[in-house]
C-alpha cells in the first residue's frame, strides 16, 4: 500500500509539472500565470484561435493573386476603351499605392484592402495590357514574342527570393513593403513607353431620336461585354477545364516553403526551390512559345494537357520525396509546367474564337480562374491543420490539374468532330441546291441570273 501511495504521489507530481510546462498557460489578471486544472482545455482553445488567425492571414496573399485574374474581364474593357498605355500606367500606380500603404498598417483587415485588393487589382491592370500590346508589333511569331516577354517574370522569380530574404534579415516587414513598392513605381514609368501602332476603338456617333438612353446603354454594354465567345462549345469546355485545374494550381507555390521548413529542419537554403521553379519556368515559356507557333490548329491544347498532368503528378510527389534533392527535381518540373501553360494560353484563344474576340476570351478565362485560385491555398492550409501535416494538402492539390487535363483532352477531338459535321452539312447543301447543275448550265425553267453590278 505504501508503494502504491508513493507511485500515486510521483504521478501527481509529474502531472503538475507537465501542466506548468504547458505551451499556453492561463494569463489572468487575478491569478497571474498560475496553472489551473482547466489549463489543458484553454490551450486547445488558444490553438483554435491561432489556427483561425493563420487561416485568415493566408487569405490576404490568396486574395491579391485572385484579384489579378478576377479583374481581367474589366481590364479588357478598359484596354479597348482607353488604350494599353493609360490602363497599364494607372494599374501600376494603384499597385504602388497598395504596397506603399501596406507598410503603414499592421491590421490584418486593412491589409485585405491595401494588399489584397489594391495591389491585386493594380497588378491586373498593369499585366494584361503588356500582353495586348504585343499584338500591335508581332503577328507571325506572336507565341515566341509572348514567351520572351513572359519569361521576364521568371527572371524576377529567381532574384526576388534572395532579395526578400536579405531584406527580411536586415529590415522589418514595413520597410520591405516600401522597397518592393519602388519596383511598381518603376513599372509606372515603363508603362508610359507603350505606343500602340493600331488605332484605338472609337465610339460611334449617337443617333438622336432613334434610340433611347436605356437602349444606348445596353448597346454599349453589349459592345464591351462580348458574350458571343460562350456560344462556342469548345471555348466553354476549354475555359471550364482550365478553371477546374486552377483549384490546385497555386497550392505548391504557396505552401512549399512552409512544408520544407517542417519536414527538412536541417535545410536552410529553401529559396533554392523558388529559384529552380523560376529558372525552368522561364525556359518553358521560351520553348513553348516557339513550339506553339509550329503546332497547327487546336493541337496546341495538348501542350496544356501535358502540363496539367505533370503538374498534378508532381504535386502528389512532394510528400513522397524523402530528400531535398527529390524536391529540387519536382520543382524543376513544376516550373516547366507553369511555363508551357502560361505561354500557350493566348495562341489557343486565337485558334478557338479568332483574333477579333481573343481579347475578351482571355479576359473571361482569367476571370473564371479567379475563384478557384483564391480558394485553393486556404483549403490546403485548412487540410494541413486538420491532419497535422501537408501530405493530404498536396495530394488534394494534384487532383484538380489532372481533372482539368482530362477535360482539355477532348476539346481538339470535339472541334474536329464539329468541323467534319459542318463539312458534311455544307456538301449536302451543295448537292441539294436546285439552282444549277454540276456542269454549270442552267436547269430547265430556271430564271436567267442578273448581271452583277
Amino acid at each position: 500500500e505504501r508503494e502504491r501511495e508513493r507511485e500515486r504521489e510521483l504521478g501527481r507530481g509529474e502531472e503538475e509539472e507537465r501542466i506548468k510546462q504547458a505551451p499556453y498557460p492561463v494569463q489572468s489578471p487575478m491569478q497571474g500565470s498560475i496553472p489551473q486544472p482547466w489549463d489543458h482545455d484553454l490551450s486547445q482553445s488558444q490553438e483554435l484561435v491561432v489556427f483561425v488567425l493563420l487561416f485568415s492571414a493566408a487569405w490576404v496573399g490568396a486574395l491579391s493573386m485572385g484579384m489579378i485574374f478576377f479583374c481581367s474581364p474589366i481590364v479588357s474593357i478598359f484596354t479597348d476603351r482607353l488604350g494599353c498605355r493609360i490602363t497599364a500606367t494607372a494599374g501600376a500606380a494603384v499597385a504602388f499605392i497598395g504596397l506603399h500603404t501596406s507598410s503603414f498598417t499592421s491590421s490584418l483587415s486593412l491589409r485585405y484592402f491595401t494588399y489584397g485588393i489594391l495591389f491585386g487589382c493594380g497588378c491586373s491592370f498593369a499585366f494584361q495590357p503588356s500582353l495586348v500590346i504585343l499584338g500591335h508589333y508581332f503577328q507571325r511569331r506572336l507565341g515566341l514574342a509572348n514567351g520572351v516577354v513572359s519569361a521576364g517574370s521568371s527572371i524576377f522569380s529567381i532574384s526576388f527570393p534572395l532579395l526578400i530574404k536579405t531584406l527580411g534579415a536586415k529590415i522589418k516587414l514595413a520597410q520591405t513593403f516600401q522597397v518592393l513598392s519602388t519596383f511598381m513605381f518603376i513599372l509606372t514609368l515603363l508603362s508610359l513607353t507603350y505606343r500602340p501602332l493600331l488605332p484605338s476603338s472609337q465610339d460611334t456617333p449617337n443617333k438622336r431620336g432613334v434610340h433611347t438612353l436605356c437602349q444606348r446603354i445596353l448597346a454599349q454594354l453589349r459592345k464591351y461585354f462580348n458574350m458571343r465567345v460562350f456560344r462556342q462549345r469548345t471555348y466553354r469546355i476549354w475555359a471550364f477545364g482550365i478553371a477546374a485545374a486552377a483549384l490546385g494550381y497555386f497550392v505548391p507555390y504557396v505552401h512549399l516553403m512552409k512544408y520544407v521548413e517542417e519536414e527538412f529542419l536541417e535545410i536552410k537554403q529553401t529559396w533554392v526551390l523558388l529559384v529552380c521553379i523560376g529558372a525552368t519556368s522561364g525556359l518553358g515559356r521560351l520553348v513553348s512559345g516557339r513550339v506553339s507557333d509550329s503546332i497547327p490548329g487546336l493541337k496546341k491544347i495538348y501542350l496544356q494537357v501535358i502540363s496539367f498532368l505533370l503538374l498534378g503528378l508532381m504535386s502528389m510527389m512532394i510528400p513522397l520525396c524523402r530528400g531535398f534533392g527529390g524536391l529540387i527535381v519536382v520543382c524543376l518540373f513544376l516550373g516547366l509546367c507553369d511555363g508551357f501553360f502560361i505561354t500557350s494560353m493566348a495562341p489557343i484563344a486565337f485558334e478557338l474564337v479568332g483574333p477579333m474576340q481573343a481579347s475578351q476570351a482571355i479576359g473571361y478565362l482569367l476571370g473564371m480562374m479567379a475563384l478557384p485560385m483564391i480558394a485553393g491555398p486556404p483549403i490546403a492550409g485548412l487540410l494541413r491543420n486538420c491532419f497535422g501535416d501537408y501530405h493530404v494538402a498536396f495530394y488534394f492539390a494534384g487532383v484538380p490539374p489532372i481533372i482539368g487535363a482530362i477535360i482539355l483532352f477532348f476539346v481538339p477531338l470535339m472541334h474536329q468532330r464539329m468541323f467534319k459535321k459542318e463539312q458534311r452539312d455544307s456538301s449536302k447543301d451543295k448537292m441539294l441546291a436546285p439552282d444549277a447543275d454540276p456542269n454549270g448550265e442552267l436547269l430547265p425553267g430556271s430564271p436567267i441570273p442578273e448581271e452583277p453590278i
